[in-house]
């Protein structure tokens, strides 16, 4: 065969292009190909037109770089899908292979049956049985997202937009006589200065840093000029005083939130699990006897004397029908911190015995009825002061309440039926929407008054945008109407503007304490102390006052106000803030209004006080 002969000069130049004035690229790469050097160009283009030499570079190796780097853009995309399924692979997550009538050119995802998962690293190879644990809830949901994900959003909108429509019940539970509550913060509070709340929180490692004494015992610590010196020994306690002071700080604001919750016609709130940082954590954990003993014990005595009902929700990571036995263990820890804090509160008996420990099921695990039985096995070995908190909540991913009910029956747990989940994740027997869902309700009122607790719901709207399943579990600012559910329920609104949202259902219905709130004044805290603002002192004006001052250049007076009274909205009670406008709770910023010259001639930007 005759070899080909191999070219020994230089490749000829690109030929040039018929239009000069073609538009240029916008990638800036290419511009700088076009721009840069090529010494076995040169000689032509020497002698060409240096129109069409650009021309040529635009036309010609700049469109191979531009090619050059979508293919690398493309590599990595590739990649990051292989990642992505490999993630869900390794779970041991069931999903649904549906038939696709039409082609589709996304990648396809496998799905693994319950005997088999894809070893982690393995990209290209053939799937092998292995033992691996299945992921906790939380995991899971990551991961079943990116299932959903991977299917594409049409496939959600559809399930989302074409599902039938819900019923509802159109009774009203009025006239109202029950306790409308909220979770865990209060926004008034927390945005007053200082600000009340109860979950500050802080990093492991900063519990680690403050085993080390201050770099100056004798200051109070400093961000910057006074913080732990690492070079001094550290002390195990220190760390633990460090963190137990901030849940000390958290329980000591749950007074003023009960007390600003009673004035405005609340009687019930959810505790945060965050007010004791670390409180069940493996290594840095502690009992809370006897450090806060006294602090829970004086709002707990606020709560008896004002009939206010106190609960709790721990994590999602709460899981005791886990098949991971550390995850049980944790779960395990968390309860037993959750009813150490609950105890120690020392409320009365009815409030005592109405102080109760929300919990959800957690995953499936691809085999409910083998959750089901873990649960109830690891139940058996809780505390009695536990078992007579803990009670059960249907949810929007897994778990419906005809799930749960017979569980409750059997093992003597109250059921929480919280009405936004069940329009999720319902049985099939029923239709979507609070109507169906009222045959059931004699049945969970009876695990309620068997043990004689007083019966709880919750109640929150999906956000007005939501069409698929994952955005509808996202509750709304506020919600709209109230449920059909007994009028002296305590009912406890899971809305993102908290104490806000039930202010609007009170104002809506004319509930009980509709009247005793007004709308703030914009950016104004009538309920805070202030100092005295000086105006700006005029060039020119002499003073004549006391100490050298002009007698009017106080500006705003100084305000004090008592600590009964901070934050409680002021004379006029106003705690109200429109849907939408949190920002007016706190102080406005300042604005730049025009630009005027400075002494050397250059722009300065003028702002709120000048003159």
């Amino acid at each position: 065969m005759t070899q080909k002969r191999k070219r020994t000069g230089a490749h000829p130049s690109p030929p040039v292009p018929e239009m000069p004035d073609a538009p240029r690229r916008s990638s800036r790469r290419i511009k700088d190909a076009a721009e840069r050097p090529k010494a076995d160009a040169s000689n032509s283009m020497k002698a060409s037109d240096p129109k069409k030499a650009k021309a040529v570079w635009d036309t010609g190796k700049g469109v191979e770089e531009a090619m050059r780097e979508l293919s690398e853009m493309e590599q990595k995309l590739q990649t990051a899908v292989r990642t992505q399924r490999l993630a869900v692979e390794s779970s041991d997550l069931q999903v649904k292979k549906e038939a696709a009538n039409e082609p589709d050119i996304r990648p396809k995802m496998y799905s693994p049956n319950q005997d088999t998962v894809v070893p982690r690293g393995n990209l290209d190879g053939k799937p092998k049985a292995v033992s691996s644990v299945p992921l906790d809830e939380y995991d899971a949901k990551r991961a079943a997202g990116d299932v959903a994900d991977a299917k594409g959003e049409d496939d959600g909108m559809d399930r989302g937009a074409s599902r039938p429509p819900p019923v509802n019940s159109e009774i009203l539970p009025l006239p109202w006589k029950g306790r409308l509550g909220y979770a865990c913060l209060n926004t008034y509070l927390r945005n007053a200065t200082p600000a009340v709340f109860s979950s500050r929180t802080c990093r492991m490692a900063s519990i680690i840093e403050h085993r080390h004494p201050l770099a100056n015992p004798d200051e109070p610590e400093h961000p910057t000029k006074n913080r732990p010196d690492k070079n001094k020994p550290a002390d195990h306690e220190r760390g633990l005083k460090y963190v137990q002071e901030l849940g000390l700080a958290n329980a000591r604001d749950i007074v003023k939130m009960i007390r600003w919750n009673v004035k405005y016609g609340i009687r019930f709130m959810r505790l945060s699990s965050e007010m004791f940082p670390f409180a069940s954590h493996p290594e840095h954990g502690y009992k809370l006897a006897p450090f806060a003993s006294e602090v829970l014990a004086e709002a707990g005595k606020v709560a008896g004397e004002l009939n206010h009902r106190l609960t709790t929700h721990p994590g999602q990571f709460t899981q005791i029908g886990s098949p991971r036995k550390e995850v049980v263990a944790a779960a395990m820890r968390d309860l037993e911190y959750h009813d150490e804090m609950l105890t120690l509160l020392k409320l009365p008996e009815q409030l005592d015995r109405d102080a109760v420990m929300i919990l959800h099921m957690g995953g499936t695990y691809g085999d409910k009825q083998a959750t089901i039985d873990r649960f109830k096995e690891n139940y058996a070995k809780l505390s009695d002061s536990i078992k007579r908190r803990l009670v059960l909540e249907n949810d929007d991913v897994a778990w419906s309440v005809h799930d749960l009910l017979p569980v409750c029956e059997e093992l003597n747990i109250p059921l929480v039926l919280d009405y936004h989940h069940h329009n999720i994740i319902f049985d099939p027997s029923i239709r979507e929407g609070s109507k169906d869902i009222i045959d059931l309700y004699d049945r969970i009122k009876a695990t309620w008054t068997k043990k004689g607790i007083t019966q709880k719901m919750h109640y929150s709207e999906q956000t007005s945008s939501a069409v698929t399943p994952r955005d509808r579990r996202k509750h709304s600012a506020r919600v709209k109407s109230l449920p059909p559910c007994a009028p002296d329920m305590d009912l406890m609104i899971e809305a993102k503007d908290k104490e806000q949202a039930v202010f609007e259902l009170m104002r809506t219905f004319k509930l009980p304490g509709w009247d005793t709130f007004n709308n703030i004044v914009p950016y104004e805290r009538p309920d805070e102390s202030r100092k005295a603002v000086k105006k700006k002192a005029k060039k020119g004006r002499k003073a004549n006052g006391v100490n050298g001052e002009v007698e009017d250049d106080i500006q705003v007076p100084e305000k004090i106000v008592s600590a009964e009274d901070f934050g409680m909205g002021g004379p006029q009670a106003r705690v109200y803030w429109p849907e939408g406008m949190e920002e007016w709770l706190r102080p406005k910023k300042r604005e730049i209004k025009k630009v005027k010259e400075g002494k050397d001639g250059t722009p300065v930007m003028k702002q709120d006080g000048d003159e």
